[in-house]
């Protein structure tokens, strides 16, 4: 009989520490159906600058990138994580636009991430892609006659859909990636946006609109 009881109580423990792990995870990763707030257009509240960059919001309310002074990579990544999520958020490359919106991603060191990029570049370089940092390399890369999508100077509408395996993404309403990845499927992660190495990089984003799935 004592040993039926301990057993049960030991059943009990591992019950609750079940539910409470749940608990946390569902709300770090928030609720089905849930709309969240990225960005409040004021200040960088909710993000956490890594490696090397410079952000800022310019006095339109725009979220703005630019490379650092070493010319190195940059991120800016949510404190939070996401795994299933239908993002839409509007960008603008000026001077070199060379950036990328991260999911499922997280930094190693200085500025090592892990993980995958909505790629976001100038024209002729693949803007919707799915890229798979330090791993796969290019998951998939888009038609060469979508690259007449990319708006060069001008405001660009980017949509990127993650559910379990399945990615999405649109680049001003035109399809552009649609894959199935177990990988992807098995993380959740922060969102990053990406300042490339190099030189004169410096792109806006505004207008962010998650909805959790």
């Amino acid at each position: 009989m004592k040993n039926t009881r301990f057993l049960f109580v030991a059943v009990m423990a591992l019950v609750g520490v079940t539910l409470v792990s749940c608990k946390t995870k569902e709300n770090a990763l928030g609720k089905s159906g849930e709309k969240v707030s990225l960005f409040n257009g004021k200040d960088l509240t909710g993000w956490e600058p890594r490696g090397d960059g410079k952000w800022s919001v310019d006095k339109e309310g725009n979220l703005v990138i630019q490379n650092g002074d070493n010319k190195q990579y940059g991120y800016l990544c949510t404190t939070k994580d996401y795994k299933d999520f239908d993002l839409t958020v509007e960008f603008k490359q000026e001077r070199n636009g060379n950036s990328g919106l991260f999911f499922h991603s997280y930094i190693e060191g200085f500025n090592k991430v892990h993980g995958w990029q909505c790629e976001v570049a100038p024209k002729g370089n693949d803007t919707g892609g799915i890229y798979e940092s330090y791993g796969r390399g290019w998951l998939q890369q888009i038609p060469d006659e979508k690259e007449v999508v990319l708006k060069v100077g001008e405001w660009n509408k980017l949509r990127l859909r993650v559910q379990g395996n399945h990615v999405q993404t649109w680049l001003n309403g035109v399809p552009m990636a649609d894959l199935e990845d177990e990988l992807i499927g098995k993380v959740s992660g922060q969102l990053m946006l990406q300042i490339h190495d190099g030189n004169d990089i410096k792109v806006l984003w505004r207008n962010f609109q998650l909805k959790l799935l």
